[in-house]
């Protein structure tokens, strides 16, 4: 039988700043040539270390509004008088095409994607407890302890949202955590639903004979 074509899934990935995310993100991305990125969109000016269209997309504010009216984003949100989204046409591009997406946002963005993509299956990454995620925002020595203590009480209220996403996986050791999320995506490969043109050809077959 001919075997159907593999069509992508989108995968949300979220954790409280300090978790480790990024490093993870990036671990995977070297790995795991195949899966591929969505960028976010923004309106701020990018930073001196940022390359456009690797870390973001920047786009002028007009250009942003204009998109926000036509349905260009999947999800977006307005921070600190600077617009962040996801701009839906690559990843349904990369979906179509039978590539595998990884979304990066947090829990509000998270469930916006999940109303449009019911089928998006969701991680947060979660540090060993509070008290090693307080050292790893303290090591970072680049903030105040006001603003320390805003992180802090952010990273809580994200926490409170781990509970509704499909998966929970902790960052305690970096090549633990990489090899977890490795299994999450291969799992997810297999899911009925990532599975469900091979399903419906088998089916088909058998109900026709």
């Amino acid at each position: 039988m001919h075997r159907t074509a593999y069509l992508g899934q989108l995968f949300i990935i979220s954790a409280p700043s300090g978790v480790g995310k990024s490093t993870i993100i990036r671990r995977i991305l070297e790995e795991c040539p195949k899966l591929k990125f969505s960028v976010s969109c923004t309106t701020r000016p990018p930073r001196p270390e940022e390359v456009p269209g690797k870390d973001y997309i920047f786009l002028e504010k007009d250009e942003f509004i204009k998109g926000i009216g036509s349905g260009r984003f999947l999800e977006w949100a307005e921070v600190h008088g600077n617009y962040y989204g996801t701009d839906i046409s690559p990843i349904e591009k990369c979906l179509n095409s039978g590539n595998d997406v990884l979304l990066d946002i947090d829990f509000q963005g998270a469930r916006l994607v999940k109303c449009a993509y019911p089928m998006a299956q969701t991680i947060f990454i979660l540090p060993p407890s509070m008290r090693v995620l307080e050292e790893r925002l303290r090591s970072r020595a680049t903030e105040s302890d006001e603003q320390l203590a805003i992180r802090i009480a952010a990273a809580q209220r994200e926490l409170l949202e781990a509970p509704w996403y499909d998966y929970v996986l902790i960052n305690d050791n970096l090549d633990e955590a990489v090899a977890d999320l490795k299994a999450v995506l291969r799992a997810g490969r297999c899911s009925r639903v990532a599975r469900a043109p091979v399903l419906k050809s088998f089916l088909m077959s058998i109900l026709q004979t």
